[in-house]
């Protein structure tokens, strides 16, 4: 059963006075921010905004894993006592948000601590935020905010995108070219790192991270994700397919083979898994992001189409393309449920992953700890490896990416 903690504060400038709320969702085990939230709510106080907090924070977990065991910590002694059960609530405000806080969740799966506000800190800030939003007349945005690290430097040179996330127009011409010159050459395997730790953590779990070979739309750099045509393998993407195979079997390392269901994906890892003699997996979490109306579409016909909806997608996580496709932050939680389940499958085994741009980005984000934005500033090829060691106390390292080696 995943383990969250949630922690959760909320604020009012006058009590009452302009009041927000902050919560962030922790997986219990690596430490990482799986969700943030943050709303400016009007005047209120304090404990009405701390509530609000807690039932934030409380449906942020759900999303995640209904299932989930949750640890609730606030530096508000009257909302963890009155949700333990030790204090009764009298105050009429009170009573329908403890009573909506406690249907969130079934109680046996819920404990509450008190912290120190010192120790509160995330959820603090996001609530200062939420209310400095308020002040001038906005709500929070996820993509603004500092809360996780603090005073965080943003990259104010990073170029603007021009494509769908992670289609490396570059590197995919390299890529195209050198298959047509030359036959692929195998790299050497390279010696694994050294960990930080001094303790033996045993054999980690590792994906090995392929995206699939091109398909007709890649060269074009279309949107081409779960809700479009689903593209067979182009004439380049067979013979990239092939290279990564011969380069995967001399590597040797190998020992599962799981793919996206979608057509590209599942012709790539065929062509690997045969070379191999495995057995290939399907796993509907590997699929790529719905991209709604923009299937197809290239970058620039988007934001000439839909130039409002384009901008609010790239601002925000949480924001789907047009016409109901999916956020990033819904494809977020299924890859992380995904990687879950297939660490617990393989555990201490290294496993060929074959996916798309976004899961494998988000898989990689995820293993450094990066911001959502960071999407937009990686480079995928087709075709490309990359690769990343899961440990046993839920750390997790980056060991590899982009790697088109094999396609030159």
């Amino acid at each position: 059963m995943p383990k969250f903690v949630v922690e959760a504060d909320g604020g009012s400038r006058g009590n009452p006075g302009p009041a927000g709320y902050g919560a962030v969702v922790i997986d219990a085990v690596t430490g990482e921010t799986l969700a943030e939230a943050a709303e400016y709510i009007g005047i209120a106080t304090n404990n009405v905004a701390e509530y609000k907090g807690l039932i934030a924070g409380l449906k942020a977990a759900r999303t995640l894993d209904p299932a989930a065991d949750v640890h609730v910590r606030m530096d508000s002694k009257l909302v963890v006592e009155q949700m333990s059960g030790r204090w009764k609530i009298k105050h009429p405000d009170m009573k329908p948000l403890a009573a909506e806080a406690a249907r969130i969740l079934p109680a046996g799966q819920v404990r509450y601590e008190w912290i120190p506000r010192e120790k509160n800190k995330h959820a603090d800030r996001l609530a200062n935020e939420a209310m400095d939003a308020g002040k001038k007349g906005k709500q929070w945005e996820p993509s603004r905010s500092t809360a996780e690290l603090g005073a965080r430097a943003r990259s104010a040179a990073a170029p603007a995108p021009q494509g769908p996330p992670g289609d490396a127009a570059a590197g995919a011409a390299k890529a195209r070219a050198a298959l047509a010159a030359a036959s692929p050459a195998v790299p050497e395997q390279a010696a694994p790192p050294v960990g930080w730790g001094s303790a033996d953590l045993g054999t980690p779990a590792t994906f090995v991270l392929l995206r699939h070979g091109e398909t007709v739309l890649t060269p074009e750099k279309r949107f081409s994700g779960s809700g479009g045509s689903d593209p067979a393998l182009s004439a380049v993407g067979r013979r990239q397919a092939d290279a990564v195979a011969t380069a995967l079997a001399a590597r040797g390392t190998i020992e599962a083979v799981v793919s996206s269901p979608l057509l590209r994906c599942r012709e790539t890892a065929d062509a690997v898994a045969t070379r191999l003699g495995l057995e290939v997996s399907v796993e509907d979490g590997l699929r790529e992001t719905d991209f709604g109306a923009w299937e197809g579409m290239t970058f620039a016909e988007v934001r000439e189409r839909y130039a409002d909806d384009l901008s609010a997608w790239l601002a925000s996580p949480d924001v789907a393309p047009t016409g109901g496709g999916e956020s990033f932050a819904s494809v977020t939680t299924r890859v992380a449920a995904t990687r879950t389940t297939l660490l617990a499958r393989h555990p201490g085994r290294t496993v060929l992953v074959v996916t798309h741009v976004t899961p494998v980005k988000t898989l990689v984000r995820l293993a450094l700890g990066a911001p959502p934005e960071s999407l937009f500033r990686m480079e995928l090829s087709a075709a490309s490896l990359s690769a990343v060691a899961y440990y046993a106390d839920g750390n997790a390292s980056l060991r590899l990416l982009n790697d088109t080696s094999h396609l030159r």
